[in-house]
C-alpha cells in the first residue's frame, strides 16, 4: 500500500510565499508523474502542476510564473513553491503521484490535502 501525506498548508497574506511538501511512502518501485490539484468551496478541483519522473514541468496559465513544482525521486517527494499568492489561490491542494508498486501494478494515489488560506 502507497501514501501520500502533504504538508506544508497554512494562512498567510496575500503576496507572500508558502512551500507545500508532498511525501510518497510504502511499496514503491518508482512513481511516473506527479502533480498539484487544487479545490476551492463549491468549484471543482484543477490542475495546477505536474512534473514527470524526468522533470518535464506544466503549470496552469493561472499559476505561470508564481509556482514552482520540483521532485527529488531519492525520497519520492514532490514540492511546489507558492509565490506572490493571492486570495483566488486559496483552496485545499492535494498532491497526487502516479505509483507503480513493488508488484508491478500502476495506479494515482493522493494525498489528504492541505489547506491554502491567502488572506490579510
Amino acid at each position: 500500500q502507497v501514501q501520500l501525506v502533504e504538508s506544508g498548508g497554512g494562512l498567510v497574506q496575500p503576496g507572500g510565499s508558502l512551500r507545500l511538501s508532498c511525501a510518497a511512502s510504502g511499496s514503491i518501485f518508482s512513481i511516473n508523474d506527479m502533480g498539484w490539484y487544487r479545490q476551492a468551496p463549491g468549484k471543482q478541483r484543477e490542475l495546477v502542476a505536474t512534473i514527470t519522473s524526468g522533470s518535464t514541468t506544466k503549470y496552469a496559465d493561472s499559476v505561470k510564473g508564481r509556482f514552482t513544482i520540483s521532485r527529488d525521486n531519492a525520497k519520492n517527494t514532490v514540492y511546489l513553491q507558492m509565490n506572490s499568492l493571492k486570495p483566488e489561490d486559496a483552496a485545499v491542494y492535494y498532491c497526487k503521484g502516479r505509483v507503480v508498486t513493488i508488484a508491478r501494478s500502476q495506479y494515482d494515489c493522493w494525498g489528504q490535502g492541505t489547506q491554502v488560506t491567502v488572506s490579510s
